[in-house]
């Protein structure tokens, strides 16, 4: 007999009363806009092997939105990830793995999802930590490493420091795109994509591809960030950032004649 809302016992948690609504969030969030950005760091990330001017390129492109970038990573990228990092969390810890009992291949995908999950979890606070200008109190304990004005030059310098900073990103890049690649066939399962067993043969086929180019791109992108030469490019980055002042005093110089003219 199905129980109504009314019905529900008052001592759930606010999770358990509203499980149904969280994990379709949750489903989605892991999309987009979570799945949606890895993609497109990945991406951006392995511009890097064209050369150190083209991802510079990129970062001046993406920080030309000035002060609305901390509103967009915080609205489409921190909110959402923290989101998604609760309630896996509180999935996982419902979880009950029986892949010794059951040694399926959905099974084990299942176990596999809650254990990328984690490891995913553990790397983006590090990456962040490790990358993010949010944490420059903190540069001398390794954080912050990243300058957007010396974009493959800083990155460069980051992970060449040690073998075991380039393990850390090997590892958890493979375990975030798993974790995509894998969470999209879920999802399609969850919002009612694919439900027959024939339909779910074929996406798992499709995700799989899939994360194998997502990966490619990701594994690129880490190894050209270890093969950049960041003396070489950190010339080629100042000579840029000049440019790009001298653009930013044009266009300072353009809007005050503007405002002269029309006062």
């Amino acid at each position: 007999m199905e129980t109504r809302a009314s019905e529900t016992p008052s001592g759930d948690s606010f999770f358990v009363r509203n499980s149904f609504l969280i994990y379709r969030l949750f489903s989605l969030s892991g999309l987009l806009p979570i799945g949606g950005y890895l993609v497109i760091h990945l991406l951006t990330n392995a511009t890097v092997l064209d050369s150190p001017a083209t991802f510079q390129k990129q970062v001046y492109t993406i920080h030309s939105l000035g002060m609305l970038l901390p509103v967009v990573e915080w609205m489409f990228i921190f909110l959402p990830l923290i989101f998604h990092a609760v309630v896996g969390m509180t999935v996982i810890s419902t979880m009950h793995a029986n892949t010794a009992a059951y040694p399926h291949g959905p099974n084990i995908r299942y176990t596999l999802q809650r254990a990328t999950g984690m490891i995913a979890m553990v790397f983006i606070l590090w990456h962040v930590f490790h990358m993010h200008k949010m944490f420059a109190a903190f540069e001398g304990l390794g954080a912050a490493q990243f300058d957007p004005h010396h974009a493959a030059s800083s990155a460069g310098d980051a992970l060449q420091a040690s073998l075991f900073v380039q393990l850390g990103y090997f590892i958890g890049v493979v375990a975030c795109v798993y974790h995509l690649a894998n969470g999209l066939w879920t999802f399609g399962i969850t919002w009612g994509l694919w439900l027959s067993a024939a339909a779910q043969k074929r996406a798992a086929y499709i995700c799989g591809g899939f994360g194998v180019l997502v990966l490619v791109f990701g594994l690129s992108a880490l190894f050209g960030m270890t093969q950049v030469d960041t003396e070489k490019a950190r010339v080629i980055e100042d000579r840029m950032h000049q440019e790009q002042l001298r653009l930013q005093g044009e266009d300072v110089a353009n809007d005050t004649s503007v405002d002269d003219a029309v006062h």
